[in-house]
């Protein structure tokens, strides 16, 4: 029985470093940055867009956390701006902020991107214009940490929080999304619930959209009712069903085992 649930283990490891989609094997330098087709081609699309991205982090990283950003298309505008932090522009600009027309859906350094959001329609202009002043107004937009933040992550919180329309409920891999600052208490990213939060190591959050999350050291634990899932580090959103079709295999192998005895 000991060596069965050993292999349980080790397969369960296995599914999730591969379901982490990691480009860690792969040159960041070579690493396809292509749209995936997951946002509209402006050339064919005159109304205003706003949508969200998360997407695997480069290397190492990947198999942890992932990066997010926001893309923004005013009504009639050629093309896609997308708003993001990065640490190696501060490093190059003095800030971590960087504004690009690079492709809304385009792989992260080879990492498809997961669309979680997507705003449309009249008044999504004005939407865009408080987005771009969310922007300009980022705290810490001089200051980059991987852990527990301020990061990309964290920048895309901020923004969120000023635009609750979008509803967006961030993966429980997006490391820094609860780093606060100075704050203790805040509205959460989806701007449907509260969260408390020391500094991105340790805190709690409450959300509509979120569910209940606890943060501890930076990785997210936690519960979501309304789409009966688990929010794990790692593995990211974990279906329930998935887990209870699992716990069925596990206790159907284990009664025909005591069967054959």
């Amino acid at each position: 029985m000991k060596k069965r649930r050993t292999r349980i283990l080790s397969f369960l490891t296995l599914v999730l470093v591969t379901a982490s989609g990691s480009s860690a094997a792969q040159g960041w330098r070579t690493a396809s940055r292509a749209s995936v087709g997951l946002a509209p081609d402006p050339a064919t699309t005159p109304e205003a867009v706003v949508q969200v991205y998360a997407a695997r982090a480069v290397s190492w990283r990947g198999y942890i956390g992932v990066h997010t950003w926001i893309a923004v298309k005013p009504s009639d505008a050629p093309v896609f701006t997308v708003y993001e932090v990065t640490g190696w522009r501060l490093r190059q600009n003095g800030t971590s902020v960087f504004r690009s027309e690079r492709p809304a859906d385009g792989r992260w350094f080879g990492n498809r991107p997961e669309l979680l959001a997507d705003l449309r329609g009249d008044s999504v202009d004005a939407v865009i214009e408080r987005i771009e002043a969310a922007v300009s107004d980022y705290p810490y937009a001089h200051e980059y940490r991987v852990w527990p933040g301020p990061n990309s992550n964290t920048f895309t919180a901020q923004i969120l929080r000023d635009i609750p329309e979008l509803r967006v409920d961030l993966p429980a891999t997006a490391i820094g999304k609860d780093y606060l600052g100075k704050r203790l208490i805040a509205s959460t990213p989806s701007g449907t619930g509260i969260q408390v939060s020391i500094i991105g190591l340790l805190g709690i959050l409450v959300g509509l959209e979120e569910g209940l999350e606890v943060n501890v050291l930076g990785l997210t634990f936690g519960i979501d009712p309304l789409d009966l899932s688990l929010k794990l580090p790692l593995a990211g959103r974990v279906d329930l069903w998935w887990l209870i079709l699992l716990g069925l295999a596990i206790a159907g192998a284990r009664s025909a085992t005591r069967a054959r005895a």
